[in-house]
C-alpha cells in the first residue's frame, strides 16, 4: 500500500558550501510555473491509482519555506487536494531558521503541516559563517519560538559535526545550547564532503581543515551519549527522539517501504520500482508539458535487491532487522542468506543477534557503512 510522499521543493536563497542536493538559486526562477507542473506531476501519478489516505507527506528541499506566502498556500492547496491525510498522519516541512515568519508558519499549522524539521548545523556563528549558512544562533531561537506560538508541537533539528575548524568543545556547547530549546527531535550527522561543492573543491587544493576521523568519532560518541542523558532515545543511526517522536516518515525509508516522489531531482519507490526524476528544472518540466511523467530513470527491483536493501537500510535503525518479517515478506532466512557477513560482523563486535533482531552494537555505529555495505553483492 503506497502511503507516503516526498516533495522535492529545489530553491533555495543562497548554496551553502557543502550541500550536493538539487537546487537553484530562488532569484529569477519559474517558482509559480514549477508548482503548477508539480501540481500536474502529482496528479498525473495518482490518476489511475485507487483514492488513498497518506500516513506520511514530506516537503524537503532546496528550501521549501523560502517559497513566499502566496506560493505556499499553492503548494499546500495541491497537497491538501491530492493527498488526503490519514488519521495519525505526520506532515513534516523543512525550512531555515531565519526565513519563517509567524506569518509563514501560522499558514502551514493551519494547513494540517504538523512537524517541522530546521536546518540549525551549528550554534557557533563563525561556523555558520565558514560552512556558507546565513542564518545565526540567534535566529533559531526565534524560529523555534515562532513555531511553538504558531502551535507545533513536534519540531526536530539538523546538526552537522566534524565541521572545518570544529572542536569537541565547539561541539559539546552546541549541544548543551540545542538542549535548551525544549524540542521533540534530532538529527546528527558527520559532514561529508560531497563533489561539485564548495568544500570539495577547497578540499582539492588542501585548503580545508577537518577534525580528522579520530575527533569525529569522538564527537559521535558524545552525541549519543549527551541524547541519552537527556532522554532523547537513538532508534537509528544518526536520528533522537523523545519517545513517540520518531520520523515516521524517514522509517518508511529504513523500514524499505514503497513511497511516491514527486518533484525535480526526486527519489521514488513504487510498486517494487526505484524511480528518479529528472532535475534542471526545464527536464523537469518538459514531459509534464506533453502528459508525460518526468521520470529520468526507473529500476526494477530484483529479489536479491529488495533482501539486499532490507539489510542495509534496516540495519540502520537502532532495532535493527527483524529476522520473522524478514522471513515473512521475502519466505526466506537472513541469517542463511547473509550468515557470513553477519558471522564476520559478530567476530569484529559490529553486530549481534538479539532474539528476533540482527542489530548494530554500539561499536558497530561508529563504523556503520563498513557494516553496510558489506550487504551489497
Amino acid at each position: 500500500m503506497m502511503n507516503a510522499a516526498y516533495i522535492h521543493i529545489p530553491f533555495c536563497e543562497h548554496i551553502c558550501h557543502y550541500c550536493d542536493f538539487n537546487k537553484v538559486f530562488l532569484k529569477g526562477q519559474p517558482v509559480d510555473e514549477y508548482l503548477e507542473y508539480l501540481d500536474k506531476e502529482i496528479e498525473l501519478t495518482l490518476r489511475n491509482t485507487e483514492s488513498q489516505k497518506f500516513n506520511t507527506i514530506f516537503i524537503g528541499g532546496g528550501t521549501p519555506t523560502a517559497l513566499n506566502e502566496k506560493q505556499l498556500d499553492k503548494l499546500l492547496k495541491t497537497i491538501n487536494n491530492y493527498l488526503p491525510a490519514a488519521k495519525d498522519y505526520e506532515y513534516t516541512f523543512e525550512a531555515n531558521p531565519g526565513d519563517l515568519s509567524y506569518e509563514k508558519l501560522s499558514l502551514l499549522h493551519d494547513a494540517g503541516v504538523n512537524r517541522l524539521s530546521l536546518g540549525v548545523q551549528t550554534f557557533n556563528d563563525e561556523l555558520l559563517k565558514r560552512i556558507g549558512r546565513v542564518h545565526r544562533a540567534k535566529d533559531v531561537f526565534q524560529s523555534v519560538d515562532a513555531a511553538k506560538k504558531a502551535g507545533f508541537e513536534n519540531i526536530s533539528i539538523d546538526l552537522i559535526y566534524s565541521l572545518p575548524g570544529q572542536t569537541i568543545d565547539d561541539f559539546k556547547e552546541t549541544l548543551s545550547t540545542s538542549f535548551t530549546l525544549d524540542i521533540q527531535h534530532y538529527s546528527g550527522y558527520s559532514l561529508i564532503i560531497e563533489p561539485k561543492t564548495v568544500f570539495y573543491n577547497l578540499m582539492r587544493k588542501g585548503k580545508l581543515p577537518t577534525p580528522g576521523e579520530d575527533v569525529e568519532a569522538a564527537m559521535y560518541e558524545l552525541l549519543m551519549e549527551e541524547m541519552d542523558k537527556r532522554g532523547y532515545q537513538q532508534y537509528e543511526i544518526s536520528n533522537f527522539a523523545k519517545q513517540g517522536y520518531e520520523s515516521k516518515h524517514n522509517l518508511t525509508y529504513w523500514n524499505n517501504e514503497w513511497y511516491y516522489g514527486f518533484g525535480a531531482g526526486a527519489h521514488g519507490y513504487v510498486n517494487g520500482y526505484r524511480t528518479s526524476n529528472h532535475g534542471p528544472l526545464k527536464k523537469y518540466m518538459e514531459p509534464i508539458k506533453s502528459g508525460d511523467l518526468p521520470i529520468l530513470d526507473k529500476h526494477k527491483t530484483t529479489i536479491k535487491e529488495q533482501m539486499e536493501e532490507e539489510m542495509f537500510l534496516g540495519l540502520r535503525k537502532i532495532n535493527g532487522v527483524s529476522i520473522s518479517h524478514f522471513k515473512e515478506k521475502f519466505n526466506d532466512d537472513p541469517l542463511r542468506l547473509f550468515g557470513d557477513e553477519i558471522q564476520a560482523h559478530m567476530n569484529n563486535h559490529l553486530l549481534k543477534v538479539d532474539g528476533d533482531e540482527i542489530k548494530l552494537t554500539r561499536k558497530g555505529c561508529l563504523l556503520g557503512n563498513e557494516v553496510f555495505q558489506s550487504f551489497i553483492k
